[in-house]
């Protein structure tokens, strides 16, 4: 085997796996302790264009604003940069049908000229984790990001907004 093929085959196993079905369903096998983001939605949040969208490209950080850009963790970096936000939107289902269960954004500036971004990895990282279990982290938001990101829950699926809980409906009022 070639040096070549060695880290071509070193690659392969060095991929992230999403888990799709639930693992701690009492087999103790592969995948015991993981975590199923099967519930869960990246919505990009668009203040420059005043809009919101599902990308899930966010998922896996290749979301169709993170393609081709460098993220750092200083700001500084991006001087002329444009704001967006990815919220993290996990839905979950009760007798009456699905509702929003967690929500969690994270902030993100691109400067596409210098195809540089700013954004914290960990922070994307612990707000998933937050809204899968059921936090809404969005007070850190300029209002008209919020806005954007609450008009488009409400009439994404006004069925799922419907069924969310009071606190999920007061963290957009």
């Amino acid at each position: 085997m070639t040096s070549f093929e060695k880290d071509d085959e070193q690659k392969k196993t060095k991929q992230f796996t999403i888990m799709k079905d639930d693992s701690t369903d009492g087999h103790g096998g592969y995948g015991v302790g993981s975590v199923s983001l099967e519930n869960m939605s990246p919505i990009i949040v668009d203040p420059n264009e005043e809009k919101a969208y599902v990308d899930m490209g966010a998922m896996h950080a290749r979301s169709a604003i993170e393609k081709r850009i460098k993220f750092v963790p200083d700001r500084s970096v991006v001087p002329n940069g444009k704001l967006y936000w990815i919220a993290w939107v996990t839905v979950e289902r009760n007798e009456t049908g699905p509702f929003y269960y967690g929500i969690a954004s994270s902030e993100l500036v691109v400067e596409r000229e210098i195809k540089r971004g700013y954004k914290i990895l960990p922070e994307h990282v612990n707000h998933m984790d937050k809204s899968l279990k059921g936090r809404i982290v969005v007070e850190h938001m300029d209002e008209k990001s919020k806005r954007i990101l609450g008009d488009f829950l409400q009439t994404y699926k006004p069925d799922i907004w419907e069924n969310s809980r009071q606190e999920i409906k007061k963290a957009f009022e």
